[in-house]
């Protein structure tokens, strides 16, 4: 009887056992199938062009006109940051899928982050201008004047090859230093989160812009003022004259033009679109 039990007993235990590692067999094979198919998934996933944009989380600096070109973008969900490296940020912590910004704005974060890159295709291209209140038609004159002569002599070009070097060149030392040092303000609206265009080098703001707006006071005779504020704000306190003008690498749009009027275009760039590795 006790050998029995024990010939019983020892059946259960090998059924147990037999049925865990059957179980186990099961689960691992069910496993192998999931991850497969999270890299599938995670594959399927990846932006590589601008017409896999559809659907994903997409995120903009507030105002910019990345912010106006996602709103665009069939079934996609726009999140807006103050700041462009804010929306960077969430991109590398993985909480969204892209950043849609300008192209040298990326080139400057994209080596400041390890893990992100740049599509080859861009998004749109666009023209940079002054934003000017809707009916300051002095002013858009001596500004635009003032820009035309800019370009002709080759001021502007100077300023921003200094930053913006052609490839396989350095750039050059040329940095625009204002002449007149005393008059009247020309009060400058700008956003210096957003480099080279402008930015902060230690308590300075600094940049493209910040150079082309001392030079374009010269040429007015004015002593150029800079206000830092968030994007979002400048063309409200233009219109509020609280600023006479925004430099900040606003982009020519239809929409902006029925709030604001523009100068003549000083340089062009385009949209780009960082993604993960």
């Amino acid at each position: 009887m006790k050998t029995m039990k024990k010939i019983l007993a020892l059946a259960s235990v090998l059924a147990i056992t037999v049925g865990v590692c059957t179980a186990c067999g099961n689960k691992t094979e069910a496993d192998k199938s999931s991850a497969a198919s999270t890299t599938a998934a995670d594959d399927s996933a990846k932006i590589k062009t601008v017409d896999d944009l559809k659907g994903k989380k997409i995120g903009v600096q507030l105002g910019t006109t990345g912010d106006i070109y996602a709103a665009d973008v069939k079934e996609a969900t726009v999140e807006r940051y103050n700041k462009g490296a804010d929306a960077v940020m969430a991109l590398t912590q993985g909480k969204i899928d892209c950043v849609i910004i300008d192209e040298q704005p990326a080139k400057v974060f994209v080596s400041q982050n390890d893990g992100i890159e740049i599509l080859a295709e861009e998004f749109a291209n666009e023209d940079y201008a002054a934003v000017i209140k809707k009916d300051n038609t002095e002013l858009l004159d001596k500004v635009n004047k003032a820009i035309k002569e800019l370009k002709e002599d080759g001021t502007i070009e100077k300023i921003i090859s200094s930053y913006i070097p052609a490839e396989g060149e350095n750039g050059g030392d040329y940095h625009y230093t204002q002449t007149v040092k005393e008059g009247d303000n020309l009060v400058m609206a700008t956003n210096a989160e957003f480099p080279p265009y402008e930015y902060k080098e230690a308590s300075d703001i600094i940049g493209i812009d910040v150079e082309i707006g001392k030079a374009v006071a010269d040429k007015l005779g004015m002593v150029l003022k800079v206000e830092d504020m968030a994007f979002d704000s400048i063309i409200s306190a233009v219109n509020s004259g609280k600023a006479d003008i925004g430099l900040a690498g606003f982009t020519v749009t239809e929409d902006r033009k029925k709030q604001i009027n523009f100068s003549e275009s000083y340089t062009n760039s385009k949209q780009v679109i960082i993604v993960k590795k």
